[in-house]
């Protein structure tokens, strides 16, 4: 599919991130040696008071994790209001599927350079033309992310185009994202 990585980020959460975190720094390191596409390990905060989101994303870290992300208050799931903030002032790599994510709260992603993502995952893209509007109005920076769950959830680059094109941005957006994405690739490896 044109891929030169792909990070897995598994939900995790105070239950089973010190399980999940080391097992796939573990197949990563395995791959990497036998495969073109790097594997970059990681994990999703997911599901977890506000107040822990902190102590966890310092948890994945240490345990390995290339990359945290956060699983944001989605209009789909019951998420716990604050947790977006809390995740931005956590130092995740990327706030996932933040929903109708505060104005305050895209400032303060903007400020401290957490990515926020478009998604093209059903139900968390619902509120992608929002948080684009508003991440480009406020300088934070956007991601284009599949939320894959398995191999066919994976974006063609076609698809991904179209993706990015529907939130509204212009025919320029997914190569924005794309730019964007490389330099979280470059910060992280």
């Amino acid at each position: 599919m044109g891929y030169s990585c792909v990070a897995i980020t598994d939900h995790v959460d105070l239950s089973n991130l010190d399980f999940v975190v080391p097992r796939m720094v573990k197949v990563a390191r395995d791959l990497n040696q036998r495969q073109s596409v790097k594997l970059i390990p990681g994990a999703e905060i997911t599901h977890v008071p506000p107040e822990s989101i902190e102590s966890l994303v310092k948890k994945a870290r240490e345990l390995g994790a290339e990359i945290v992300l956060a699983h944001g208050e989605t209009i789909i799931e019951p998420v716990a209001k604050g947790t977006n903030k809390a995740a931005i002032l956590s130092g995740v790599d990327i706030l996932a599927h933040p929903g109708l994510i505060d104005i305050e709260d895209i400032k303060l992603a903007a400020e401290r350079g957490i990515y926020l993502e478009i998604s093209a995952r059903h139900g968390h893209s619902f509120t992608n033309g929002y948080v684009a509007r508003v991440a480009k109005e406020f300088g934070a920076r956007l991601v284009l992310n599949s939320d894959a769950h398995s191999p066919d959830d994976l974006m063609t680059r076609q698809f991904a185009q179209m993706v990015a094109y529907g939130t509204g941005l212009g025919e320029n957006a997914f190569e924005e994202m794309l730019g964007n994405s490389q330099d979280l690739i470059k910060k992280i490896l």
